[in-house]
């Protein structure tokens, strides 16, 4: 039997609302669903220092401290960027340089993105699949990169695309299972692991597809 794991969620803006919030949250939902116990970590909530590369901050700050706590007992990890001018948000990119193998090695990670335009995060997941792997964690190559926000989000950032919120629990239930057979049975995890496809980039990320002009996603075939 496999253990029930914990996924924690980091959404890497700011806002109130948050679309990138909304769809870590319906991540965690999908991973909720197959069984793990969530929880979602609002960078807002740390007083992150900036990261000054010493290697010292640890020491003596507390928020720091509290968010490494947080990750820590983790098995499956989302992470959640808007992306601006083509990267990754600030936010998230600092809490992450503050962070070390500790909270990410041999986790499996899943990524969504979330993109005004049509590229739909596309640059900002790759940047964050590196930091993943650098950091060894297990970087699901299924990913979201939501395009056009402003069509799949309403004014509160609620998510109003059902493909859109399909695409997100399937994340989630991926990172779930995987982590459960990561802890638990790791043969299988491993012959689980192979099947999944290569990620080579945008490939696995849900994209968007035109229908008569109106906005549509689709996953690769």
């Amino acid at each position: 039997m496999t253990a029930r794991p914990l996924v924690v969620g980091v959404p890497g803006s700011l806002r109130d609302p948050s679309r990138t919030r909304t769809a870590v949250e319906a991540a965690l939902r999908g991973a909720a669903a197959a069984g793990a116990a969530t929880q979602l970590v609002d960078l807002r909530e740390y007083d992150l220092p900036l990261c000054d590369g010493a290697g010292e901050l640890a020491r003596y700050h507390a928020g720091l401290l509290e968010l490494r706590k947080q990750l820590a007992p983790a098995r499956g990890l989302v992470l959640g960027t808007p992306e601006y001018h083509g990267g990754v948000s600030g936010v998230l990119k600092n809490a992450l340089d503050l962070m070390g193998f500790p909270e990410f090695e041999g986790k499996v990670l899943g990524l969504v993105g979330v993109a005004e335009g049509p590229g739909g995060a596309r640059h900002a997941l790759d940047a964050l699949a590196h930091v993943g792997r650098a950091l060894h964690a297990w970087v699901l190559p299924q990913r979201v990169a939501v395009p056009d926000a402003a069509r799949v989000f309403d004014a509160e950032g609620r998510l109003t695309d059902a493909a859109v919120e399909g695409a997100l629990l399937d994340v989630g239930r991926a990172v779930a299972r995987l982590a459960a057979l990561r802890a638990g049975a790791p043969e299988e995890f491993l012959r689980e692991w192979e099947r999944l496809t290569p990620n080579p980039g945008a490939d696995n990320d849900v994209r968007p597809i035109e229908r008569g002009g109106a906005s549509g996603f689709a996953r690769p075939a």
